[in-house]
């Protein structure tokens, strides 16, 4: 691992105030002390997409895969994922998560499962962090439950693409394809 020279922290120091707050005025990481703001209702939209075989979808459908219902076990897995974020990410905020709704889209066309988690909370810090790993897990666990008969899954596209909320208020992603 590269040592973090003194002209490397002066760098970071130049722009970490405004645009990097994970990081403090040494170069070194921290987690943002939200206590002083407003709380206020925040919701998060994310989606990802897996592809695979043809033949890997028709299973999904069909329920015919060794290892179970893989959409229920990966709806059931992306809500854990969401309500152990900070567990995951280290400067994530544990917060109090008022609803999380996970959603899958069958397309045979492109032979994927396209998938969005809503995740909610009133609070003083956002929610994009639980919406974006609800998604990813969601996508590993259909891999680990499909993984028997398609290692060549692809996982890609996860991406926030809705947020409202909060002191920087609404975003809604520019370049979202799926739209």
């Amino acid at each position: 691992m590269k040592e973090t020279t003194d002209n490397d922290r002066n760098q970071l120091t130049q722009i970490n105030e405004e645009e990097l707050t994970h990081i403090d005025k040494n170069g070194r990481p921290k987690m943002v002390d939200v206590g002083e703001k407003e709380d206020t209702a925040r919701v998060a939209v994310a989606r990802g997409s897996i592809y695979m075989k043809p033949g890997t979808l028709d299973r999904i459908k069909a329920g015919s895969l060794a290892k179970g219902d893989v959409l229920s076990v990966a709806q059931t897995a992306g809500i854990m994922a969401a309500k152990n974020t900070a567990s995951a990410i280290p400067m994530c905020h544990n917060i109090f998560i008022t609803g999380v709704e996970m959603d899958f889209v069958l397309d045979e066309e492109n032979s994927a499962v396209h998938i969005e988690a809503s995740a909610s909370t009133i609070g003083k810090t956002g929610i994009e962090m639980e919406s974006l790993h609800a998604v990813s897990v969601a996508a590993l666990t259909i891999y680990d439950m499909c993984k028997a008969v398609d290692r060549g899954m692809r996982i890609t596209d996860i991406r926030l693409v809705k947020k409202t909320g909060g002191k920087s208020g609404d975003f809604t992603g520019e370049y979202d394809r799926a739209e």
